[in-house]
């Protein structure tokens, strides 16, 4: 069943917002929006999902990984966002940049790279259809 996401969007933005204080407290960071999703009629079993994921000043994602069948491509739509993928370095992504993530990939870095600026990027995730959380935060 193809559909446009309207109102999943607080279960995603639960599973996409999950970042902790030291104590355990939990301190959303990023703000995360339901653009759609939509099975691919091509390759049964596959949707494409894509999200809006919009960073305050400073604000990061916690260090993690997404469903073992998801394929990602990050787009950049505003503001500049240091990300880091496995053992690579942080690398500077501004405005009309990208990245990709294979499935199975660590995602160690992800945050707004402005203390003063908020930053916007576009996360599309191609992956097996009926998967609901889509981040998994590493364990402390």
């Amino acid at each position: 069943m193809n559909r446009i996401i309207l109102a999943a969007g607080a279960t995603l933005l639960a599973a996409l917002s999950v970042p902790t204080h030291a104590d355990g407290t939990t301190a959303l960071q990023e703000t995360v929006i339901p653009v759609f999703e939509y099975e691919l009629p091509n390759v049964p079993g596959k949707s494409l999902t894509a999200l809006e994921v919009l960073y305050g000043p400073g604000a990061a994602s916690p260090s993690h990984t997404h469903p073992k069948s998801s394929f990602i491509y990050a787009y950049v739509l505003s503001g500049e966002i240091l990300s880091a993928i496995g053992d690579e370095e942080p690398r500077r992504y501004r405005a009309g940049e990208g990245w990709h993530e294979v499935p199975g990939a660590h995602h160690r870095v992800s945050r707004n790279a402005s203390q003063t600026e908020p930053a916007k990027l576009l996360a599309i995730f191609v992956l097996d259809t009926g998967e609901r959380e889509l981040v998994f935060p590493d364990k402390p």
